[in-house]
């Protein structure tokens, strides 16, 4: 790991599975922390994930678990549970996990019983309902979260079913708060010198998603609705079928929709009472979206790329995941890459420093690969003991 990346030093680890907690660690490892992942004997449930593998694991393990020292513990065991919270008191700057609901208490994982001996630890729990209220014991996944929160019933065709957003928002966007918690939290020891105890959890990340759609509600009582592709709030901002394939089209207010009637060659749109402002095109939504679709379809996709771009206007093809991989613009930002030339290209951190993205990290390893080397792996210097004393609250 380059030392000089800005978490180089911080110790973290990461007893987790699936999704949440494994990504809070992979981006934690991408600035530069040493990533102890601790896996049950049989190993973390996306190892088995499909479609895709690679070298034996599921890819989805490879692309969020690169990077990290792996090791295998039984919790249920106690000489090996007490490894872990060995590995913890003499090591961990930072403690993440993802256990089921009341797990972490039964076996002294949770922050109040570590926090004891080791005040100055940041303990992270990644829930499902979140850490109070009548269903914080339950357990749960992304797609239940898109489901209770309301975020499919705003997602899909407005005639048709509620989806779910085809990538795990939920998931990864708790892991992203988590990982913003526990930045937070380090900042604040660096100056109070104390620990702190982050809660994130699933169903407070995907209420956070529907941040605007509540104020939406908070204002006028609607409960929302489905809108395909486009958005309940502007208009035009959604997809047209062009004559070989489909393009986002955004005019998020009059000015880029007078240029967008004067580029499709209907300046007359611009003036129709039906849809002046926002609001006129709104009310109107069907009757904009057909004439503008009509028009898009009598021409390429790359055809009206070019022009709406020429004047201005955000624009954007639907591609699919070989086309946003091939793509020059993906290539120049060098998000995708690989730690070696038979390695396995993975996404990266979607951040620079000083111009530069911390490079790919190394592969992910086997479970256990890393259980001979706990022993062997130096005591990590204690924060001041007078530390203990600090009122952080």
């Amino acid at each position: 790991m380059p030392r000089d990346l800005l978490l180089s030093g911080v110790v973290v680890v990461e007893l987790s599975d699936s999704a949440s907690a494994p990504f809070t660690g992979k981006i934690l490892a991408e600035l530069g922390a040493e990533v102890w992942k601790v896996e049950r004997p049989s190993g973390d449930s996306s190892r088995g994930w499909g479609p895709s593998t690679w070298k034996g694991s599921g890819a989805a393990f490879h692309a969020l678990n690169r990077g990290k020292r792996c090791i295998s513990i039984d919790i249920k065991d106690s000489a090996q549970l007490s490894t872990l919270h060995r590995l913890i008191a003499e090591r961990a700057d930072v403690f993440v996990h993802n256990l089921r609901p009341g797990a972490s208490a039964a076996y002294g994982l949770d922050a109040d019983s570590l926090r004891v001996t080791k005040p100055e630890l940041i303990c992270c729990e990644i829930g499902a309902f979140g850490h109070e209220g009548p269903l914080n014991t339950l357990p749960g996944y992304d797609p239940l979260m898109q489901a209770f929160s309301g975020i499919m019933s705003i997602t899909g065709e407005e005639d048709g079913s509620p989806v779910r957003a085809g990538v795990s928002i939920v998931d990864f966007g708790s892991g992203m708060w988590a990982a913003i918690g526990i930045l937070a939290a380090l900042h604040r020891r660096g100056t109070k010198h104390c620990g702190a105890t982050v809660h994130a959890s699933l169903l407070e990340t995907a209420i956070a998603w529907m941040s605007v759609g509540i104020a939406n509600h908070s204002a006028d009582g609607e409960p929302g609705g489905r809108h395909g592709s486009g958005v309940a709030f502007i208009v035009p901002h959604r997809a047209y079928a062009t004559a070989d394939g489909d393009l986002i089209v955004s005019c998020a207010n009059d000015t880029l929709f007078g240029r967008l009637c004067e580029t499709l060659g209907h300046p007359e749109w611009a003036t129709d009472d039906r849809f002046a402002g926002n609001a006129g095109r709104l009310r109107n939504r069907r009757d904009i979206d057909r004439l503008i679709g009509e028009r898009l379809a009598q021409q390429s996709r790359a055809y009206w790329q070019d022009r709406l771009r020429a004047a201005g206007i955000p624009v954007a093809p639907i591609q699919t995941t070989a086309e946003v991989v091939d793509h020059e613009q993906t290539r120049a930002l060098g998000i995708i890459g690989k730690a070696s030339h038979d390695d396995l290209a993975v996404v990266g951190l979607p951040l620079s420093f000083d111009g530069k993205r911390p490079p790919p990290l190394p592969e992910a390893r086997g479970i256990g690969a890393d259980n001979d080397g706990i022993d062997a792996v130096p005591t990590k210097t204690r924060v001041a003991t007078w530390a203990r004393s600090i009122d952080c609250t």
